[in-house]
């Protein structure tokens, strides 16, 4: 099924400077100096189409800095008078949209926690009817795709098609090297839904610091997303808020010139024709996988009815365990990913477990039916 939105092409509505597109600047907005001194250097490395830069800020607890307000939208004002930059901001109010819209704001986004909230992008919605503005929604903080193209929907609801996804990771309670775990899956989902949709790719928020971004936006690009959000303050050990994710503009120019720009397709039939002759074979084993797979399940339920007819439980915690080791050790002698390995063994365990389970209740049911029919019998 595919997503049906009513979206224009990004570069029908974003003037991209320099491949990839990046758009840049300070995670918050502290004083104008900083913020004037920030954009004078970003629009000077020629790699930057829009500057962003956080003007409210939801922070989790009270009593921290919670943005410099709507003063900080008269600095950017500034900032796109003197660099010619076009500016971007988070909006999570119907307040901030009006207040963004009469400073002349050229690209609203809806953050994270914003978008995990249904109320909320309904009200932004509802504020941006009538108004022709680029969007940009960034994908919820917990891994819920619905949220998300809930979310994208209702800002496309009212009449917004320069629209945009910001992929910056979602919340996770497993210990990571990253700030937010990427979970590319989702995003990938998201772009097959919906292939006219931009994605940007947002690797300040996925690493939480700046060691990390060159490998997540390097990836984001062989990805094929359309763009880069990167954080970037001229002096980030001084930074408010998020100071080990931010960048210099000397060192963003740095990252933009090592990145490596791919298409997505190609002209070179030789390619084409090798390519096409390589998808034909990972056809015919996908095709063999999913018959195994179904052979397995049919042993699976035999299995589930012997041990309900012997009255054995589903579960053997000894005889999982030797499969992990077993199948685990044979994958890693293929040069298998561990992880991999063991998220496909974990489904796989899974539906077997549902299946022995359906067999196992269906059982109980039919013993269920037949007792009360001999009731009837007997009464």
């Amino acid at each position: 099924m595919k997503l049906n939105l009513n979206i224009q092409p990004l570069s029908s509505w974003l003037n991209v400077k320099n491949e990839p597109l990046i758009i840049s600047g300070p995670c918050s907005a502290e004083t104008e100096e900083q913020l004037l001194s920030t954009a004078h250097l970003l629009a000077a490395t020629g790699k930057v189409s829009v500057l962003r830069a956080g003007i409210w800020k939801p922070r989790t607890r009270p009593g921290e800095f919670e943005g410099i307000g709507s003063i900080g939208l008269e600095w950017l004002n500034k900032a796109k008078e003197q660099t010619g930059l076009p500016t971007a901001v988070e909006v999570a109010t119907a307040k901030h949209v009006e207040e963004a819209l009469a400073a002349g704001v050229d690209i609203l986004w809806v953050g994270a926690r914003s978008t995990a909230n249904p109320f909320t992008v309904q009200e932004i919605a509802d504020a941006l009817k009538g108004v022709d503005i680029p969007v940009l929604v960034k994908n919820p903080v917990n891994p819920d795709l619905s949220l998300w193209i809930g979310a994208l929907e209702r800002i496309n609801n009212a009449g917004i098609t320069k629209l945009g996804a910001i992929h910056r990771g979602f919340s996770s309670f497993e210990k990571s090297s990253f700030r937010n775990e990427p979970m590319w899956e989702l995003a990938i989902q998201l772009k097959t839904l919906c292939p006219g949709l931009p994605i940007i790719n947002d690797p300040s928020h996925i690493c939480g610091n700046r060691e990390l971004i060159p490998y997540i936006a390097q990836k984001a690009l062989d990805l094929d997303m359309q763009g880069l959000m990167i954080e970037s303050h001229i002096d980030p050990s001084v930074a408010w808020t998020d100071a080990k994710q931010q960048v210099t503009p000397a060192a963003l120019a740095e990252l933009a010139e090592r990145f490596s720009l791919r298409k997505p397709e190609s002209k070179n039939e030789e390619f084409t024709d090798k390519l096409a002759d390589l998808r034909k074979q990972i056809d015919k084993i996908d095709d063999l996988m999913i018959q195994k797979l179904g052979e397995r399940m049919s042993i699976v339920e035999k299995i589930g009815q012997y041990k309900r007819d012997n009255n054995v439980t589903i579960l053997q915690v000894n005889r999982w365990d030797e499969i992990m080791q077993k199948r685990t050790a044979f994958a890693k002698a293929l040069n298998l990913d561990l992880n991999f390995t063991e998220r496909f063994l974990e489904l796989v365990h899974g539906e077997s477990i549902r299946k022995q389970t359906e067999i196992m209740n269906a059982g109980k049911a039919e013993k269920g039916i037949a007792a009360e029919a001999h009731t009837e019998v007997k009464a």
